[in-house]
């Protein structure tokens, strides 16, 4: 007969032995791996021999009770869900124990169902986020490949959108936004998705105008020679020739002498070359052009189709995906295991005023996933300094966040006030179950 393969291992710690052996026998008999500990150090023992998926612990245990041996299981097995037994509860000890980390908790006399119930529940979602944080990598791992824009808030998704529309074409695009909000990896988009409708040998070219020095730039480009030049300096092909029937990308396009302008007008209007030129800038252009310092023929070619990356400051919602992204990419390219950001981090994350945009993003993360020990970006990991958003008058917090965190102020203040929870409850004109709802989901009063 062949052996079934357990549900899941689970531990279930009680100073009473006849509940121990009870809920240890049904959940053997339901399919579960269960091993039974009477004491909060034997059950630590334990943890740090074996992994469990769960464990069912009593709060009242004789030596190391059951809420120290919660938070020692959060430190070293944070996978592992903990549900604590009581012999009383009330909704104020719920919350308390939510606040301590607990996953669910369980109410004297044992109910052997709810047990078995909860514990499936729980598996249930943990192998769905599972699932979900393998097909987020996989997008991401694809995204890395194919150098796309991350992120769902409505102006990256229609400007993505956009991308996808025009790359099939050969019409010259514009990409503008300040430094640091990915115009080369949405000039990338654009090149993989048109060599995806119309397949080619032809490349990818990045030319960053204004690091290339002025004398050099324009034999770079169109592969002229000039008498500096070495015989081997004037054989390697010029960008456009390089790039085939691809994409050259050009940089920084703003800081073209006026001169090569006129030369880049030329190839484009003639169509002397196959590669189509997708621009970017960060600078203003129509203002350069009235200055004098741009031509506005050349504006009026590479403006065909305008594509505005908004900074980061304006697309917060999109940092824990980009955030998820780094750490992913990072971590797999040093060879660490970090799961993600910690609770702490994420926020600071959130609120900083990301100057550098993007890119400066992606330092931050990389800097802690090299400094990090754990399985988790913490604030120690980050920069220290790390500016927050509230200097920066063009930062603007999403409204359900500010108006999120002016509540949960307003309820600490009025709990400090009035620790009287039904007294503080009337004062809210709110029912005492939604304030201790409130007080759960933003963790007041938790350490």
């Amino acid at each position: 007969m062949t052996a079934r393969t357990p549900v899941a291992s689970v531990l279930v710690v009680d100073d009473e032995p006849v509940i121990r052996a009870n809920v240890a026998e049904y959940l053997h008999q339901e399919g579960f791996a269960v091993h039974s500990a009477a004491t909060g150090e034997a059950a630590l023992g334990l943890v740090g021999r074996n992994r469990y998926d769960a464990i069912l612990c009593d709060v009242n245990l004789p030596g190391i009770d059951g809420i120290e041996v919660l938070e020692r299981v959060a430190r070293v097995s944070p996978e592992t869900f903990v549900l604590l037994i009581t012999a009383y509860a009330t909704v104020e000890s719920a919350v308390d124990a939510f606040h301590k980390g607990a996953h669910d908790y369980l109410m004297k006399p044992i109910i052997l169902r709810e047990v078995d119930r909860k514990i499936r529940r729980l598996i249930a979602q943990r192998d769905l986020h599972r699932e979900n944080q393998w097909l987020r990598r996989e997008l991401h791992r694809e995204a890395a490949a194919g150098g796309m824009v991350i992120g769902r808030t409505p102006a990256v998704r229609q400007v993505v959108a956009m991308a996808r529309k025009v790359a099939p074409t050969d019409a010259t695009v514009l990409v503008t936004g300040e430094s640091g909000t990915g115009k080369e990896l949405l000039a990338r988009d654009i090149h993989r998705t048109a060599q995806e409708a119309k397949p080619t040998d032809g490349r990818f070219v990045a030319v960053n105008c204004a690091a290339i020095p002025a004398d050099q730039l324009e034999a770079h480009l169109f592969g002229q020679k000039a008498a500096a030049f070495t015989p081997a300096d004037a054989d390697t092909p010029d960008v456009f020739t390089a790039a085939g029937a691809g994409t050259v990308f050009l940089d920084e396009v703003g800081e073209l002498p006026l001169p090569t302008q006129a030369k880049l007008l030329r190839v484009i209007e003639g169509k002397e070359v196959a590669a189509r030129v997708v621009a970017a800038t960060n600078t203003d252009l129509p203002a350069a052009v009235a200055a004098g310092r741009f031509r506005e023929d050349l504006y009026y070619r590479l403006n065909v189709v305008v594509l505005y990356l908004p900074p980061l400051r304006d697309r917060r919602e999109d940092i824990p995906e980009l955030v998820e992204h780094f750490v992913a990419k990072h971590g797999r390219a040093m060879g660490k295991r970090v799961a993600g950001v910690s609770r702490e981090a994420m926020p600071l994350l959130q609120g900083a005023a990301w100057k550098g945009n993007v890119r400066e993003l992606e330092n931050a993360i990389q800097r802690a996933v090299i400094l990090g020990d754990g399985p988790l970006v913490t604030p120690a990991d980050l920069p220290p300094d790390l500016a927050p958003a509230a200097d920066d008058p063009s930062a603007v917090e999403p409204l359900d966040g500010a108006v999120k965190r002016f509540e949960k102020r307003h309820i600490e203040r009025l709990l400090r006030l009035s620790p009287d929870k039904k007294e503080a409850a009337r004062r809210l004109d709110i029912g005492l179950s939604s304030l201790y709802r409130k007080i759960e989901q933003y963790g007041i009063g938790s350490p």
